[in-house]
């Protein structure tokens, strides 16, 4: 990657490939690829021409007569999952039509970003589809899915022994018709959900005033965030904002170009970030113009977790490499490799890791992700907590009570609240936000909600404690956080 992408690239780029976790990409055009005339093909000869005598032989000996285009596709298949990267794949003609689909920003769907291990993961469980985050107001968003629930079944069918192209044909459909799914949370906690397919439309940018501060929550990463970022800065200025929050959590990333425009309106210059590869046209560094849109004495805070990831984690390693933002809430989810996608033959194409990126003091955060300066983490549920949340959600209890009481008053629902912590034993405040939750879902989502976003709330308190420049002079670049890590580890004797 040694320039820029042009404006002929960049629609094919800014969104992942169907629903699939937020990957970045690098534009790569190859009129009509071939395996001849890809690049380093030459020195491979001898495989490829046992390759290409065994398609023969198959083709020739088979018992049964075997479509061509089915051994073309098995062998692309075979040789991306051989590489163990789960972000390179090979791109049958559907997959190529559905990333066509989602870089226009609507397609039918579920409204879930997800991942999918290719084999048993490390600790024996099996490979079943992650949720990686879901988009604001689609059907997975209102049904309450969140990031880390696992999907251990769609429409009756394991996860774990389905490719992640049948994982996406079987979540996609003709809106308005129902996909059935078994959501697995944590370890313990099961339950089904009935999701009817919409037309998704990927939001950009969320934001609000709270009080003197301005708070943005960048949703993903778009060719129009960097523009609905700016005009977001400019009505916080009308407001007279004295500090700002920048949420990215959940924002499971989209195009580089976006992250890096967003860097440039908080950073005076300098690394935004890098890009390194063992092909030398890859090795690239961004860096920021020197007109920020922030002033550099303005307070910034940005709030992350596990469903942040890629362009998301660009952004918040710049800020806090750069000593221009505080970082609040749980460990980003470690996505730091880039990928191009590359059209092979009439229709199909395969999505392949190229370089790996890195943050201003020289760090890659793949599969580490980013640690926050302050970590701040919802309350987790007990294994018996489990089943009772088990029981209230197969018995729908929630649901029905919004959707019986649609405007509840306070007291309505400290009464049912009470109830139910009188039956079920659960924490009251958990109960709580269970309801805000379905209430929320409801409706378009809001902007924030401060009641019981208690990694928000850290934020504000932060900033309006007046101790955010002792914070900052106390926190750490990702460099000296990996040579802390290094140091801590026992010497081999």
């Amino acid at each position: 990657m040694n320039k820029p992408l042009d404006k002929k690239t960049r629609p094919l780029l800014w969104i992942l490939s169907s629903l699939v976790l937020g990957i970045i990409f690098i534009a790569a055009s190859i009129p009509k690829a071939t395996a001849q005339n890809l690049p380093g093909v030459q020195s491979q000869r001898p495989y490829t021409a046992i390759i290409q005598n065994v398609f023969d032989f198959i083709q020739r000996n088979y018992v049964d007569e075997i479509d061509p285009q089915t051994l073309f596709e098995g062998t692309m298949d075979g040789m991306f999952k051989s590489l163990g990267d789960p972000h390179s794949s090979f791109l049958p003609q559907r997959e190529m039509e559905d990333l066509s689909d989602t870089t226009s920003g609507r397609f039918g769907g579920v409204g879930l970003y997800i991942s999918k291990p290719q084999e048993t993961n490390p600790d024996g469980t099996p490979p079943f589809v992650e949720v990686a985050s879901p988009i604001e107001d689609t059907p997975g968003w209102q049904a309450g899915i969140n990031p880390g629930d696992l999907i251990v079944e769609i429409n009756g069918e394991p996860t774990d022994v389905l490719s992640m192209d049948a994982v996406l044909s079987r979540l996609r459909g003709v809106p308005g018709t129902d996909v059935n799914l078994l959501i697995r949370r944590g370890t313990t906690l099961e339950f089904p959900v009935v999701l009817t397919r919409a037309v998704i439309e990927v939001p950009v940018i969320k934001h609000e005033m709270i009080g003197d501060i301005g708070y943005m929550r960048i949703i993903s990463f778009t060719p129009m965030t960097v523009a609905r970022t700016r005009e977001a800065l400019a009505g916080f200025a009308d407001h007279g904002y004295k500090s700002l929050i920048v949420d990215l959590r959940n924002n499971p990333g989209g195009l580089l170009e976006a992250a890096v425009g967003v860097c440039e309106l908080f950073l005076d210059g300098g690394v935004v970030v890098s890009t390194k590869s063992r092909i030398a046209s890859e090795n690239y560094v961004y860096n920021a113009r020197r007109r920020p849109a922030v002033a550099q004495d303005v307070p910034v805070i940005v709030l992350i977790n596990r469903g942040s990831a890629s362009a998301s984690e660009i952004v918040a390693g710049a800020l806090k490499d750069r000593g221009r933002a505080y970082l609040v809430g749980e460990k980003s989810f470690g996505k730091g490799s880039v990928q191009k996608v590359f059209p092979v033959g009439e229709n199909a194409g395969f999505r392949l890791t190229t370089a790996r990126y890195f943050t201003p003091s020289d760090v890659n955060i793949d599969k580490i992700g980013i640690p926050p300066d302050r970590e701040v983490l919802f309350p987790e549920f007990s294994a018996e907590d489990a089943e009772k949340l088990n029981e209230i959600i197969a018995a729908n209890t929630v649901p029905l009570f919004v959707k019986e009481n649609p405007q509840a008053s306070a007291p309505q629902i400290n009464a049912f609240v009470e109830e139910l912590h009188a039956k079920y034993g659960l924490d009251i405040s958990l109960l709580r936000r269970l309801v805000r939750n379905e209430q929320n879902r409801t409706v378009i989502a809001p902007v924030y909600d401060l009641e019981y976003d208690v990694q928000l709330q850290e934020a504000v308190n932060i900033l309006r404690s007046g101790n955010y420049t002792q914070l900052m002079k106390t926190s750490k670049t990702l460099k000296d956080l990996q040579e802390e890590a290094d140091d801590s580890l026992p010497l081999a004797s």
